[in-house]
């Protein structure tokens, strides 16, 4: 494979097309894979000279550059421009923009700022940078990942390589489901974790080129025609926004473990914890577990004074401390406990963004045919039922269908008013097997959410790095593909 440091100006768009397609993608992965496992390992034995050395590598490397381009080019946003209004579309685009993430010669555009409705009628802002921002961003993120992994909470399960919500919803039931386990439980809500963060923290703390991070963070955002600075937080929306902010809130579990653990690590315990305090992260969502009420209100001091070094604040409002008897909500389960016995069932406000999608789908389809209807729920019901397959969700699979079967009969009844029931039931509805009420046509039919099999989820092992432990990670992939 031919490679420039700069492209010759005489390179022709065809070349460059042929020049992409022949890059052997499986070497550059395995190139990009070596450096970071390197740095993985450094940083684990707090090798910090070396990790710096490390990260100066692999964000001159050529094959680096090419794996960042390829992801910024393939992701979901691979259509959204940012304020330049430039999209990298045919490979020679992707090819000519490769040389250009030199960090000598970089400098970052502002943001394209929209606004994205929240559930709760609110705005979310999402900050949209550049093509040329994005893969510079990949870039580092390649560097920055393995150090977070390697120095991060093993309770940590947001944004990192191999891990879910399910491994966190695992972890919460191993830390809760016991006769003996604890009973409180400190539901902590990060008020505005993205756009709050405190520049000078992450300036001083977050090991890559300090220019190039201000660059990142200082870029400031347009919005119409008006330019606004950034003063705090990182983009939502930015590749590598994600890495920074899990890295920005590492460090409180062996802090807890510090203050409430005896073991010679400092790190939370089975064997030492005797306020049986546990801590489970998804991104900026905490749950921590404790013995009494005391014990969390302690923690919780504990929590504010360290968010407020990194310029952060818990959320009043949303930041509660209950007994496992009445229940919390966490990443759309709900925690509770019966009779000392643990039922993780899906949310109410879970169920409800469920059928509120079916019925925007059946709002927006009065003249739809019946394949589009089922073609647009299927997506949805697949979805949901795989994210809800491992709880204690049969008889809410059975309630849904009951209560879609309903919206769909009112669907079909409006398109034939004057017909008889039966009518209008044998136009859409047949029987397949031992099943009836199918709603189907002779294409395809609807996914009942009730056929879902109820699997137990085998959650990640918390000292696996999936940068230098390959071997259990690759097992782990067959068997899920197996499953």
């Amino acid at each position: 494979m031919r490679t420039f440091a700069v492209l010759p100006t005489q390179v022709t768009d065809s070349e460059l097309d042929k020049l992409w397609q022949s890059i052997d993608w499986a070497q550059v992965e395995k190139t990009v894979s070596n450096l970071q496992t390197r740095i993985a390992r450094a940083a684990l034995n707090n090798r910090w000279h070396e990790v710096n050395k490390l990260i100066r590598l692999i964000t001159r490397s050529y094959h680096a550059k090419l794996l960042a381009v390829r992801q910024v080019t393939t992701s979901k946003g691979k259509k959204t421009p940012g304020v330049d209004g430039i999209v990298w579309i045919s490979n020679a685009d992707k090819m000519r923009e490769v040389p250009s993430l030199n960090a000598r010669r970089y400098r970052t555009l502002p943001l394209r700022r929209i606004n994205i409705p929240k559930k709760n009628g609110k705005l979310r802002p999402l900050s949209i940078p550049t093509f040329r921002d994005r893969a510079m961003q990949a870039l580092f993120a390649f560097a920055l990942a393995p150090v977070e992994y390697a120095t991060g909470d093993r309770s940590s399960f947001g944004f990192r390589k191999y891990r879910s919500t399910k491994d966190a919803c695992q972890q919460a039931f191993n830390c809760l489901g016991n006769k003996n386990s604890a009973q409180w439980v400190l539901e902590a809500d990060i008020k505005s974790c993205f756009d709050m963060i405190s520049h000078d923290w992450l300036l001083t703390h977050i090991p890559m080129k300090t220019s190039i991070l201000k660059q990142f963070l200082k870029a400031g955002f347009m919005e119409g025609d008006r330019l606004f600075p950034t003063i705090a937080g990182t983009p939502q929306g930015g590749v590598i926004s994600p890495i920074l902010a899990n890295m920005v809130l590492n460090g409180f579990e062996n802090l807890l473990g510090k203050r409430f653990c005896s073991n010679k690590k400092g790190t939370i315990s089975k064997n030492y914890n005797k306020h049986k305090v546990n801590f489970i992260r998804y991104a900026d969502d905490v749950v921590i577990t404790a013995d009494s009420e005391e014990t969390a209100e302690e923690i919780k001091e504990i929590l504010s004074g360290f968010l407020s070094e990194r310029g952060l604040q818990l959320s009043e409002e949303k930041t509660r401390i209950t007994h496992i008897s009445e229940g919390f909500t966490f990443l759309g389960w709900e925690f509770r406990k019966f009779r000392n016995k643990l039922l993780i069932k899906p949310s109410k406000k879970s169920i409800r963004t469920y059928t509120e999608k079916v019925h925007d789908i059946l709002r927006k389809g009065k003249s739809w045919t019946q394949d589009a209807i089922i073609g647009s729920i299927n997506p949805i019901t697949r979805g949901w039922s795989n994210y809800h397959n491992h709880a204690v969700a049969s008889r809410t699979f059975s309630k849904l269908d009951y209560i879609t079967f309903n919206m769909l009969y009112s669907w079909a009844k409006r398109r034939h008013p004057n017909e008889p029931r039966k009518d209008t039931v044998n136009k859409y509805w047949c029987q397949k097997g031992s099943r009836k009420w199918v709603f189907a046509t002779k294409i395809q039919e609807l996914i009942p959410l009730s056929k879902t099999k109820i699997r137990r989820h085998y959650m990640v092992k918390l000292d696996k790095n999936p940068f230098l432990d390959f071997e259990y990670f690759e097992e782990r992939r067959k068997y899920k593909a197996f499953w």
